[in-house]
């Protein structure tokens, strides 16, 4: 079962006019960015955050560019409140998540007050801020987690139709939130991602569990909030097509590859639940076929439809995909995805050969194999 893609003509120029898009007005806004808040982050104050803060933005600088990319699809007027926004609020998901790894007394409240920063994200300029680290001992951190939050807000309130996503990004933040609150408590986070699952849509709790832990539908929505034609339907679309089937298979092959480390280190391995490789790729197969479906189905679909096998070619060019238990879903997904998958397996295969893999990230990859 493959998915109905453009021609190869359609293709080959989405994905040129997207590369282009991306490195000329795109990415030299993405670095200005990331220079700032390194030299933010340089400035705390405390030694172990600064470390934290530091690290994370060098480890997961593929995260941050892989949520502007999305700014390519967006109207050039609002690109660069596109990018602030994007940035600042992945910036606050993987400095709060690599806080949560910490060892602590309370994990959870831990947890749930770090990740608040990313719903206080979404407030007006000017709201008073949450207690993020009142569960923490170590907190001088030169206001580098409020002012992430504040960069977001006034970010946000740049775009036309921000009034009309908001409340969209609201809900898949809350989901992030009860994510990674639940995936260390499994009867809790079963039973909740049970009541996530939409009505008909034939998945397993644990594949909508994986749908909730990612942010592509928030990025997908901020872009689309910049533009001042932007119709709710449409805005309601672009969730129905994220959440649950691009998320899902984010987050799964995610789980896919990182299936060894989350067994050496006893984390909960969503891959896990199934019984065998062959139901893995089955499943995601499914997903693949419907995540690629609903993408091109939205307006502006090709640029969703990249972004969607950048994603995936991003994870299966890892070596990890070669793997027995991995190999068959790597197959299926490249074969279901299709024609899209082909210039983007073959950017991040490159990487892989000569070991300069940017995890997380998509188009920012995907479009040219741009050395630093």
């Amino acid at each position: 079962m493959r998915a109905s893609t453009p021609n190869s003509a359609s293709l080959t120029q989405g994905f040129v006019l997207a590369a282009e898009r991306y490195w000329l007005q795109v990415y030299p806004l993405v670095r200005c960015e990331l220079a700032r808040w390194r030299r933010h982050a340089s400035q705390i104050p405390d030694p172990a955050l600064r470390a934290i803060a530091l690290e994370v933005q060098r480890s997961k600088r593929g995260n941050l560019e892989g949520a502007a990319a999305f700014a390519a699809f967006a109207p050039p007027a609002r690109r660069a409140s596109v990018i602030r926004a994007s940035v600042s609020l992945q910036a606050i998901y993987d400095y709060a998540d690599t806080l949560t790894e910490q060892p602590h007394d309370d994990p959870v409240a831990n947890t749930r007050q770090l990740h608040l920063a990313l719903a206080f994200a979404l407030h007006e300029p000017g709201t008073q801020h949450g207690a993020y680290y009142a569960h923490r001992s170590a907190c001088d951190d030169n206001n580098y987690l409020r002012d992430l939050v504040d960069s977001c807000r006034a970010a946000l309130v740049n775009l036309p139709s921000y009034g009309i996503t908001r409340e969209l990004i609201r809900r898949n933040i809350e989901r992030i939130i009860r994510y990674q609150t639940l995936i260390d408590r499994p009867s809790a986070f079963a039973a909740w991602a049970t009541d996530e699952t939409p009505a008909h849509a034939d998945l397993r709790w644990w594949e909508t569990g994986a749908a909730c832990g990612s942010s592509l539908a928030i990025f997908a929505l901020i872009a689309a909030a910049a533009d001042p034609h932007l119709q709710p339907s449409e805005a309601i679309s672009i969730e129905c097509a994220y959440f649950p089937w691009i998320g899902a298979l984010h987050t799964l092959l995610d789980s896919l590859i990182d299936r060894s480390d989350d067994l050496a280190t006893g984390q909960h391995s969503l891959i896990g639940h199934y019984s065998s490789a062959h139901t893995i790729a089955a499943r995601m197969r499914f997903i693949a076929h419907e995540a690629t479906r609903r993408a091109l189905a939205l307006p502006g679909g090709l640029g969703h439809a990249l972004i969607l096998a950048g994603m995936a070619s991003q994870y299966l060019s890892s070596p990890a995909a070669l793997r027995p238990d991995a190999r068959p879903a790597r197959d299926g997904i490249t074969n279901t995805i299709g024609a899209l998958t082909t210039p983007t397996m073959a950017v991040f295969t490159a990487r892989t050969l000569i070991n300069r893999p940017l995890r997380g990230s998509t188009i920012a990859s995907v479009c040219i194999n741009r050395p630093e």
